[in-house]
């Protein structure tokens, strides 16, 4: 039976569907496809792309044509690593309780990293945008360390 369903959703179903139809989703996209691993074996930005069921190729493909500056395009990027790495996280921004954590960097005259000081009486502030939050600490992490090129050419 040839299944009329694509990666991504496929890779979102998986965990919620009957055994029968996990087994035809297995024949049909290979038991590899559905390995779950964590978040430490996103090693590159294809890693990033297969764990949410598309390719680099598939990636780049998608963006390329589209004349974007080099800023928005790694934004792009690092939105499918923050997607990957969260694993089907998804922060909510009602629940004040719930933290949420960003990679932190610093730009330094002889380097890359990035910092911000802000000063007044009374502000509101925002410092990252919401789909580049992850459920832990270790993860933004990881993510600023393992990722550091397309964050650079995001925030640079």
């Amino acid at each position: 039976m040839a299944l009329k369903i694509d990666k991504v959703t496929a890779k979102k179903l998986y965990p919620n569907v009957p055994e029968w139809y996990q087994k035809e989703m297995v024949t049909e996209f290979g038991e590899e496809f559905f390995k779950e691993e964590g978040y430490e074996s996103i090693k590159t930005f294809d890693d990033a792309c297969r764990a949410i069921g598309t390719t680099e190729k598939e990636f780049n493909e998608k963006f390329s044509t589209l004349g974007l500056d080099i800023d928005t395009f790694n934004y792009e990027k690092i939105k499918v690593v923050a997607k990957s790495i969260n694993n089907g996280w998804v922060p909510d921004w009602s629940n004040r309780n719930q933290y949420k954590y960003y990679p932190w960097f610093e730009v330094l005259s002889s380097g890359f990293g990035f910092s911000s000081t802000t000063y007044d009486y009374t502000a509101a502030s925002t410092t990252v945008g919401s789909r580049l939050c992850f459920e832990s600490s270790e993860q933004a992490k990881y993510a600023g360390t393992q990722f550091t090129a397309e964050y650079k050419q995001f925030l640079l």
